[in-house]
């Protein structure tokens, strides 16, 4: 552990090369980028689709919070405070479920989907029901994405719809459907896990599964034409050839990322997928396939890939100094049918093997850079938005 404040040790990092051994180890700078950035952030948790019905709901916690999201009924969703306004203890022990209340355990009190108290027995006379309902946290849904902010007053989601709602349109995300989600629990500091995301350096060496088809692989300077070809195609597809890049430092506020970055894929290659053809049915009201794929970026650590026939959602939430969960979720079309319009194993193959072995590169990475012979070393020019999220990650921790 340091004994430098914070401050110092930020400014003794050297420019353009990874983190010194401390941001990665020090549970103390651990705490400190809970309260910096991930409580005051706009976090994504889940997908509408996972909350049909009035009484749905499903838990997400970070750090020490938890946080029940329920769908009140109409359609609203409440994202709750796991904490009973007794005396502490969890009310919700459940990760998903449905109910028609909220019960703790401990001493029985019960609350409305709301939140809301509804019954305390043997309260003391005169008890005011209505000075005790389940704290909540700020959420706000974007086509179907449900994001969640703990901040007393966060930045504005009204940015990020501004800026996102035309590129995510020809998608329909909010009638699309979760296929499948799964959880790879990583044993490395978070930063680790989202610097290994924001570079395609190790792309060749560690996932030629990725690399055959996918030209962030390849030096930037021969994607850009290839990625021109691909825009120009877009608008006939029903894509739109929207470039949008305000995350990291160009952001505007703390936790309100948003990019849509569309790029080339290669050698005919027309979705992620094992052989490069279809493996759903198009999303939205795309209408063909323009031999492209979309990174975006919605909130610090949620990173989307958007392919013409489906979605997957990457996000990376800190456990501990040394643990976080990369989960991963593929959306299709709300109509698509498991069996019929696709297979599930051909859907999830790319992105399942590629994480695999991310979580084997970010744990060795782990291990290494603990050793008392580490230290930071010079970024390449394929791991530039590793670097730029570096430099973010250091402004906010200033």
């Amino acid at each position: 552990m340091s004994t430098a404040p914070i401050s110092t040790l930020v400014t003794a990092q050297p420019a353009g090369k990874s983190l010194q051994q401390h941001f990665y180890t020090d549970p103390d700078i651990f705490g400190e980028e809970m309260e910096r950035i991930f409580l005051k952030s706009w976090l994504y948790v889940a997908h509408v689709s996972e909350l049909p019905y009035a009484g749905d709901f499903l838990e997400f916690h970070i750090d020490n919070e938890s946080v029940i999201l329920v769908n009140e009924g109409d359609g609203r969703i409440a994202g709750l405070i796991n904490v009973c306004r007794h005396r502490g203890s969890r009310v919700c022990t459940e990760a998903h479920g449905n109910r028609k209340t909220f019960v703790c355990r401990y001493h029985g009190w019960t609350y409305e989907l709301s939140g809301a108290l509804r019954g305390a027995g043997l309260t003391q006379p005169g008890f005011d029901k209505t000075k005790f309902p389940l704290k909540r946290v700020h959420v706000r849904v974007l086509h179907g994405m449900i994001f969640i902010s703990f901040e007393a007053e966060p930045s504005s989601f009204d940015i990020i719809e501004r800026d996102m709602s035309a590129a995510l349109e020809p998608y329909d995300l909010a009638n699309a459907k979760v296929a499948f989600k799964k959880n790879y629990p990583i044993g490395a500091n978070w930063k680790l896990a989202v610097e290994n995301y924001c570079e395609c350096y190790h792309c060749a060496p560690a996932h030629p599964e990725y690399s055959v088809a996918h030209s962030r692989a390849i030096p930037y300077e021969e994607q850009a034409p290839l990625t021109e070809a691909v825009l120009a195609r877009a608008p006939a597809c029903g894509l739109t050839d929207i470039v949008l890049r305000k995350d990291w430092m160009a952001s505007g506020g703390v936790g309100i990322d948003r990019s849509y970055d569309r790029y080339a894929l290669l050698h005919g290659h027309v979705t992620g997928s094992r052989d490069g053809k279809p493996v759903a049915p198009l999303m939205g009201t795309i209408r063909d396939y323009d031999g492209g794929t979309t990174d975006m970026h919605i909130g610090p650590v949620t990173f989307y890939l958007a392919y013409c026939d489906h979605v997957v959602i990457y996000r990376f939430t800190p456990l501990t100094v040394d643990s976080c969960d990369c989960e991963i979720t593929w959306l299709v079309r709300g109509d698509a049918k498991e069996g019929e319009d696709y297979k599930l194993q051909d859907l999830i193959w790319l992105w399942d093997v590629t994480t695999i072995a991310d979580k084997r590169i970010i744990e060795d990475n782990s291990a290494g850079m603990q050793s008392r012979y580490y230290e930071p070393g010079p970024y390449q020019p394929l791991e530039d938005f590793a670097r730029r999220f570096i430099e973010w990650y250091l402004n906010a921790m200033k």
